[in-house]
């Protein structure tokens, strides 16, 4: 499946950027019509939220746990269980289609994810789309801005706290992208 052994034991727990993007999305306009997309769900707190909120979204993660936690996690909160696609960012998947919103958390941890993640973003996204991604400020997010740039997306950028003791300037970043005539929908 492409992970390590070393990653294993990064699977299961709720990683502040993920905690920040499930906050943003409890925040999040929805119009009722837009397709979302998580990328890199892990247990899928953010998935769960929008769950709850009555959106259509999918959550997606390569890690071969990721189905059965979020079914899990999805039963535990009394939520008809969210629909989840398998999904490496280095293989297209054409049965996937297209999305409105593109949601994700802490995706840039190795320098070659920004590009992985673009080439998603482009074969998954509306014309006019909207990306948001929480970044704990791992040092990719100017490349990932840079090549998002590219694909005509513009940037509202908000600096987030990752925890209690993370003093301002805060590290956490919530990155949100628009192409086309994409509102904003962040309240």
């Amino acid at each position: 499946m492409g992970i390590s052994g070393a990653q294993w034991s990064l699977f299961g727990q709720v990683w502040p950027a993920g905690l920040l993007l499930a906050q943003a999305m409890q925040r999040f306009e929805l119009d009722g019509d837009e397709r979302i997309l998580e990328l890199g769900c892990g247990i899928g707190l953010a998935s769960l939220v929008l769950q709850r909120r009555g959106a259509d979204i999918v959550a997606s993660d390569i890690h071969p746990l990721a189905e059965p936690f979020l079914a899990y996690n999805a039963a535990l909160n009394e939520l008809p269980a969210v629909h989840y696609r398998q999904m490496r960012w280095d293989t297209p998947l054409p049965t996937l289609g297209l999305f409105d919103v593109i949601i994700a958390s802490d995706v840039l941890y190795e320098q070659g994810h920004a590009a992985l993640i673009t080439d998603v973003i482009a074969r998954h996204a509306y014309p006019d789309a909207q990306v948001l991604v929480t970044d704990p400020g791992r040092g990719n997010s100017a490349r990932f801005t840079r090549l998002m740039q590219e694909q005509a997306y513009s940037l509202d950028e908000s600096r987030c706290p990752m925890s209690d003791d993370d003093p301002p300037p805060h590290r956490g970043r919530l990155l949100h992208y628009r192409r086309g005539t994409a509102r904003a929908a962040l309240a």
